[in-house]
């Protein structure tokens, strides 16, 4: 079969994505990404194919990559991360389910009998990671907030305590942006003398900003995890979808193995990996340091709590977590919900105060869901 060649004129084709993508992005409430995000100082490095090919801490022979720079973002985040001195490592993802994928993996690979705990709130790729790892697993009971029901765990694990424990920790679901307590994981395992057991957290939005949080959830290493994957394009901010995930070095090596071809051993899911994702992490975290990622979840608090007010009066039924980005509202008509592109799930929707998101785009929001209950 001949395929035919494209003849509409490629710059007007690019010219139309980009201002759909314009339009697109200014309206996006439901889902988290940052908008507030300026790359152009690193535009001259999409003229180069960046490839960080094995273990970011191990030279390669292929050295066209930001290697240095991704270690500079691992080091930041096991600091900000509460990890021990001289025993973590981690490397920049293609995303959240990848770093889950690889603290499951990590998992697996310490304790091979062990099953896997996680909330039914839990984001679907978990189940799709436990899958392709063929763990057994057991879902825990959620509470109403989409945090996990201790007691249920603990009564689920103590009917197989003789089994280690893999428990997999939410620090912001999906719909409601539920934190799971790790120091509560912790204390389970003490009352049941479990001695062989791990915790992986998966912070994909929340785990981004939660050091920054009065109170500080426990989530960290400091409070008992064991390996941590955040996502970088959601409250970060990258054009590319990107995450990263910090373990401790000890459990990294015992699935370390040397590859001559790269001249650098295998410690990753995907060899070749992405040289640019980690210069826009390094770059965020280097321009706004510490004390700017404070003020940007300061700033994201304050609007999702201007948004919290607003949407309360106009519906009752509205609620949201503690020091979190998320409200939730009964689900909107199927124009609002197109429109202002709203994920939502057994009726129910949410909107998600992103850095970006500012009281005017909130107030014009607002406006469309009252007047769509009028009609």
């Amino acid at each position: 079969m001949e395929t035919e060649l494209i003849t509409t004129n490629p710059t007007e084709i690019l010219h139309n994505l980009l201002e759909k993508i314009r339009a697109t992005s200014a309206m996006t409430m439901g889902y988290p990404a940052a908008k507030n995000i300026e790359f152009t100082e690193l535009l001259p490095f999409l003229q180069y194919p960046l490839n960080n090919v094995g273990d970011p801490f191990i030279p390669s022979t292929y050295n066209v990559g930001s290697r240095e720079l991704e270690k500079e973002v691992v080091a930041f985040f096991s600091n900000l991360f509460r990890a021990e001195e001289d025993n973590w490592w981690g490397y920049v993802t293609n995303g959240g389910s990848e770093g889950n994928l690889y603290g499951l993996y990590l998992a697996r690979e310490l304790y091979p009998k062990a099953i896997v705990y996680y909330s039914e709130a839990t984001h679907y790729s978990v189940q799709k990671n436990l899958h392709l790892l063929n763990m057994p697993n057991i879902a825990i009971r959620a509470q109403d907030n989409g945090e996990i029901d201790y007691e249920d765990l603990e009564k689920t694990i103590s009917i197989n305590r003789q089994m280690p424990v893999i428990i997999l920790a939410n620090i912001g679901t999906t719909m409601t942006e539920a934190r799971d307590d790790v120091g509560k994981m912790k204390t389970i395992f003490k009352h049941l003398a479990i001695q062989h057991h791990y915790i992986h957290v998966d912070g994909a939005l929340s785990g981004s900003y939660a050091a920054f949080v009065d109170p500080r959830p426990s989530f960290d290493f400091a409070d008992g995890a064991d390996s941590i994957a955040i996502s970088g394009h959601k409250f970060l901010g990258a054009p590319i979808p990107c995450g990263l995930v910090i373990a401790k070095k000890s459990h990294r090596d015992r699935i370390a193995r040397s590859i001559d071809y790269i001249g650098s051993l295998d410690t990753t899911i995907s060899g070749s990996r992405n040289g640019h994702t980690p210069l826009f992490l390094w770059y965020t975290i280097t321009k706004l340091g510490i004390a700017g990622l404070k003020k940007r979840t300061e700033d994201c608090l304050a609007v999702a709590a201007y948004a919290f007010e607003k949407i309360k009066k106009l519906e009752p039924l509205a609620w949201k977590n503690p020091s979190t980005l998320t409200i939730s509202f009964p689900k909107p008509s199927t124009e609002i919900v197109k429109k202002w592109q709203l994920a939502s799930e057994n009726n129910w929707a949410h909107i998600i105060c992103m850095p970006g998101i500012n009281n005017q785009l909130i107030d014009a929001f607002m406006n469309d869901l009252a007047l769509s209950k009028k009609d």
